[in-house]
């Protein structure tokens, strides 16, 4: 059975709100309200970094984005671009974005934002998120994100 096709206003619409999502996630960590990502997220979405962690559902993601949040002496940017969207159906889509991630950490207790951080190391990562998105009551979230790295900063000591 073939799923009723998508008119053009409405296919802008849907890929609109899923790259919206993918903005608003960087956003919210690069200027700390890291916690607020989680509501962009279905009740029950999973983040992952195949090999790092695994974090599912809203509670969790809230937990450890607040955490994320408390370290105010960080300075971040994730810089989004050749965002993607393969739109299944009206209520699944599947994207990629490539991802490259600035950061420096500040002194703990130190707030973040009171000039610019120092640009002496390259970016921490260059790579992608493949996300899974699906219509919701609340309108269109995050069912699962996949952090894929092309490229990682190699640490002073010599390793990863």
């Amino acid at each position: 059975m073939e799923s009723e096709p998508i008119d053009p206003t409405q296919r802008l619409l849907i890929e609109r709100d899923c790259e919206r999502l993918v903005i608003d996630c960087c956003h919210f960590v690069d200027h700390g309200q890291a916690s607020r990502i989680a509501d962009l997220f279905s009740e029950d979405g999973v983040w992952t970094a195949p090999g790092l962690f695994t974090t599912s559902g809203r509670e969790a993601l809230r937990k450890g984005m607040a955490a994320r949040e408390a370290k105010s002496f960080r300075t971040a940017r994730h810089l989004c671009s050749n965002f993607r969207l393969e739109i299944l159906d009206a209520n699944h889509a599947e994207g990629v974005v490539y991802v490259t991630i600035y950061r420096h950490d500040g002194r703990e207790g130190e707030e973040t934002g009171k000039g610019p951080s120092p640009l002496e190391e390259p970016p921490l990562m260059v790579g992608e998120y493949r996300d899974r998105f699906v219509r919701t009551a609340e309108g269109w979230r995050i069912a699962r994100r996949e952090v894929g790295a092309a490229f990682v900063r190699s640490r002073s000591d010599g390793k990863q």
